[in-house]
This record gives structure tokens, sequence and C-alpha cells, in this order.
């Protein structure tokens, strides 16, 4: 909850990776198997409601031309062979960093809902995944052919729809603005380019088809574009005002801020970053600021509340009777410091213990964070 506190006490009895109840620790518990966290710290596994599968997250030293290296990834058999165990292995890595559910929003061909059926046949290592697959965009519009198909019409987008459904995706991704990468000029990382019809359309078949629809945003005219045309979710965002605040009350649509890649594009210094002068002047124009709230509100929005969002509150996001036993154990008390998140002693996933999971760590992102905290 957005208010938890820590309980003592307790015993979570899992069977076939489900909670089946929680007791006290007087229980008889001869028939389990007992794992004694001695005094360390049970919280939900965490839940990252917005990756891209086909990126790592380390600063490149340059802007490569995204278009032209995924035409020769998919291109070639074995480079596309190469590229998956990639993807799988950055799937993999967000496990064994305590997020035990992951929501992608544009990927490489059908990498994600390959690998997200994978992962639950036991034949990959890696967290729960709801996935988009590409997303839509339009010709000059944000990862348009990379992690989105480039569609010139309303009737190329609704054919990409239909792809997507026999891709057997779990949601739909609209690239509806330009971003902060693809910005040629200060100001204007969020120029809107998909025409509103055409947000309109596909929204529309997607929710009759029984799909929630994403989209990448960047401005508060984008904003107005999405909402009112049928979006169910604003990723990044823009400055909120009271009409925008109205919309999306109206449409019951919710805001993913993905702070995480924001702030270090706007506060960290350019050396660590390898951002331009634009790149960062524009992230400085879709970040405002961050907003301070408690450490258990943190949490609660990276379990519970995303979970919620992305429709899976049933199934996990909490330490709860007949939810999945997803959970993270860490040795500090992350109420108390978030950075006890940095070092987890074992990680749950559905059931499945992996004890002392090993990661390597960015310490200059590290550090340059600690600043923030």
């Amino acid at each position: 909850t957005k208010d938890m506190q820590i309980q003592e006490g307790l015993c979570i009895l899992v069977q076939e990776g489900k909670i089946t109840d929680i007791v006290p620790d007087t229980t008889d518990l001869h028939d389990y198997k007992i794992i004694n966290l001695h005094g360390h710290y049970i919280l939900p596994g965490l839940i990252n409601m917005h990756v891209h599968l086909a990126g790592s997250g380390k600063p490149q030293k340059k802007q490569r031309d995204n278009e032209k290296l995924v035409n020769t990834i998919m291109g070639s058999s074995l480079i596309r062979a190469v590229a998956y165990n990639m993807v799988a292995g950055f799937a993999r890595d967000e496990l064994l960093s305590g997020v035990t559910t992951i929501r992608t929003v544009g990927g490489l061909g059908d990498f994600d809902t390959r690998l997200r059926d994978e992962i639950k046949a036991g034949k990959k290592t890696g967290p729960r995944i709801l996935a988009a697959n590409q997303g839509i965009s339009v010709p000059g519009g944000h990862m348009a052919g990379s992690v989105a198909i480039a569609a010139a019409t309303t009737a190329d987008a609704l054919k990409h729809l239909e792809k997507s459904k026999k891709e057997n995706v779990d949601l739909i991704k609209l690239m509806i603005t330009g971003g902060v990468l693809d910005a040629k000029e200060k100001g204007v990382p969020g120029e809107l380019k998909m025409a509103p019809e055409m947000v309109r359309a596909v929204c529309d078949k997607a929710h009759a088809d029984g799909y929630i629809v994403s989209a990448h945003v960047e401005s508060p005219e984008g904003v107005r574009v999405a909402l009112e045309n049928g979006v169910d979710s604003i990723e990044h965002g823009a400055k909120l005002d009271d009409d925008m605040i109205r919309l999306f009350k109206e449409r019951g649509a919710f805001l993913c801020t993905t702070i995480s890649p924001a702030l270090p594009y706007a506060l960290f210094d350019r050396s660590i970053t390898n951002a331009t002068e634009v790149e960062q002047y524009n992230g400085n124009v879709v970040f405002h600021k961050y907003v301070g709230v408690s450490n258990s509100f943190a949490i609660y929005t990276a379990t519970g509340r995303s979970a919620e969002l992305a429709g899976i509150g049933d199934i996990t996001g909490s330490i709860e009777k007949g939810k999945m036993a997803d959970m993270i154990v860490t040795a500090k008390n992350p109420l108390e410091d978030l950075r006890a998140l940095r070092n987890l002693e074992m990680v749950v996933t559905g059931g499945t213990i992996i004890d002392h999971p090993k990661i390597r760590k960015r310490k200059q992102v590290e550090a340059e964070l600690d600043k923030f905290l």
C-alpha cells in the first residue's frame, strides 16, 4: 500500500508459484520447505512500466542511425538471432535487478512477445512481460523504422494493428509526438507528428479488439490530441495544467512519467550522458522537475500501483493471498533508504528463487543518481 509499514512475525506460504496464505510464524510448517530470511526485508517485485528491450540504457558516445541499424539486424537471420539473445539478456538483467514484471512499449519485430512466451514456458529466465512489439509511428516520426513502423496513412496503421493482433501483443503503442533524441532543434522535442484522426482510428479499433493504447507524448498539444482521441496511457508527458488534468480524468487515463531516462538527460553532466547540448536542452523542456514523495509511496508506485494501472493488479504487485509469488529481499530497509534496492539478497519470480543475484552495475550512473536521492 502507499502507507506500507514493516510487519514482523509472519510467514508467506507459496505453492505452485502462488501465495496461498500469510500466517503467523508460530504456524506448524512441517509440510513446507522453510526459507528463513534472517531478519531481512521482503517486498513485492518491482514493475518497470516503460521498457524498450532493444536498448541497454548505456549512454552512447554519439547518436546512431537507428533505422539503418535495425534494417541491418533484421535483414540477416544470423544477426537477428544474436540480437534476440541480446534482448533476452537485457530482460534477464531486469529480473536480476529485482524487476519481476516489465511492460514493453516498442521493440524489434516480434521479439518481445516471443521472449514473453519463452519465459512463460521456462525456456528463458526473465520477468513477466506485457508486450507491445513494434509501435506505430509515422514517416519522420519518433522511432520510425526502428522500434516502430512508419504508417503513412491510417490504413497502414490499422494494417499494422492487425499484424500486432496476430502476434498476440498485450497492448498497442503509438508514437504521437517527436522525442528528445530525434528533435533537431531546441524547444521542439514534443512536436506533433501523428494526425488526430489516425490516433482516433487506431484507438477505436484497438479498444474494440480488447487492447489498451499507450502513447509516446512529450508536449501539451500531444497530450491533448492523445487523450481527446482515446489513448489510455501517456508515456513521458508534459507540464500539467487544469485542462490536461480534466482530460485525464474524463478519459480515465494515466501518466507514466519515465523519470529514470529523463532525469539523467536533464540533470547529469553531459560528459556522463554524452548528450548533445540540444538533447540536454530538450530534456529539460520535457522534464520540468521531479516530485518529492515518501519512500513508501515510491515503492508502492513501483509495485501495487503500477500493477493496477497495467491491468494485472489481481495477479501481482503486492504480497497477498492468491497473487503470484513475485518478491524481492533486501538486507537493509528500503523504506529508510531506497538504495537498499541496489543490493538484493534474493529475487522470487512466480515462486522460483534466485539467490544472491549478480548483475553488472554502472558505478558512474549510481554516483550521479546519489546526488538526487
